[in-house]
């Protein structure tokens, strides 16, 4: 790694911008001049090729735009990074002196596509950044990093830019932030970076999704800038100006996952250790709560009652609903937390009633 690239690669907050597609010389290079201007900006960040939908979409300049990136680096000082789906890209992009690859939530789903991208990389040295895949499958994120580490790649990161959902989301991409948080938990010397232009689709809600990452101790943001975004020839509706990106920034909190003095670590102990003798009990409450559904079961069987009864269901979802709002507890968590507690009943009665 050059001087510039290991200072962003082995420093936080890691920042990395740039517009969602390179479109002309000019807009690539003024924008990049624009962000260079900000010392917090580490990365520089353009589509070349753009995996669309549909056809005749703008799919991105093609290998023309690499050009383009490395005038930009040039006159910027800026390290540069680009999505990569198939071997013929690692190659273009290693001969036009991208410093980082990164790959993408539609590639990192196919598992072939991976591999063909990681046997390329085999005797390469460059940073490789992996978004999620596009669907919540946690295994194939982390088969996509087994898959680059095996080619020899050393220095690996995340890109937390959220999941594919059916149906109409307040985000783009929802982020199910209990994946990266697994993540983060299975790999916690891999940096992991948090896009929320594509989680969000739009600028409104940049800044709240940009907090809560670095609240859940996120290494870095990738945040798409544009020169001009109204006029973006793609996702224009998620992108900022450098100008926006700045303020941004600034009004972000960035929190240590430490704690300094004994005095606050001493109170932060002690208040997870009540936490702990909470979530003992919650357990001892859910084994004795399953062991009720284990007699209903019994009962249900002996009187040949089907196991789902709707009209009781509701009644206790009814029930704790107002309970819980009181308790300071949301309905969408109260709503989650007691559907597993019913699959679990469920799957308990379900396994009596099977028993000879």
């Amino acid at each position: 790694m050059n001087e510039r690239l290991s200072a962003f690669w082995n420093n936080r907050p890691m920042i990395i911008s740039g517009p969602c597609s390179a479109e002309t010389p000019e807009q690539l290079i003024q924008t990049a001049v624009e962000l260079a201007k900000n010392s917090q900006i580490g990365l520089l960040r353009a589509g070349i090729w753009k995996p669309r939908t549909k056809p005749g979409m703008f799919e991105g300049v093609g290998s023309i735009g690499l050009n383009w990136l490395n005038e930009a680096k040039n006159i910027s000082g800026l390290p540069t990074t680009v999505e990569i789906a198939n071997a013929q890209h690692v190659e273009q992009s290693l001969n036009h002196n991208v410093d980082v690859l990164w790959i993408g939530a539609r590639t990192t789903v196919n598992p072939f596509s991976v591999q063909e991208i990681a046997d390329s990389l085999k005797g390469v040295d460059i940073p490789v950044m992996i978004k999620n895949p596009i669907n919540p499958d946690i295994e194939l994120w982390i088969g996509a990093i087994e898959r680059i580490q095996k080619a020899g790649i050393k220095n690996i990161a995340l890109i937390h830019r959220g999941f594919s959902a059916f149906g109409n989301t307040e985000f783009r991409n929802p982020p199910m932030w209990q994946l990266p948080i697994e993540m983060k938990r299975r790999y916690p010397d891999l940096p992991i970076i948090c896009d929320p232009s594509h989680i969000c689709g739009n600028r409104i809600m940049l800044s709240d999704v940009a907090q809560k990452s670095i609240n859940l101790d996120f290494n870095g943001l990738m945040i798409e800038s544009h020169i001009d975004p109204d006029n973006a020839w793609s996702d224009a509706a998620q992108q900022i100006t450098p100008s926006q990106l700045k303020k941004l920034l600034d009004e972000l909190i960035w929190r240590s996952a430490h704690v300094d003095s004994n005095k606050n670590s001493t109170s932060l102990l002690n208040l997870r250790a009540q936490i702990d003798l909470k979530d003992d009990a919650l357990i001892e409450l859910l084994g004795e709560r399953m062991k009720l559904a284990d007699q209903i079961g019994l009962f249900k069987k002996e009187n040949n009652i089907t196991i789902l009864q709707s009209e009781r269901w509701n009644e206790i979802i009814n029930r704790v609903h107002d309970r819980a709002i009181e308790l300071g507890l949301s309905a969408d968590f109260i709503k989650k937390y007691f559907d597993a507690v019913h699959i679990e009943s469920i799957n308990h009665q379900n396994n009596i009633m099977n028993q000879p």
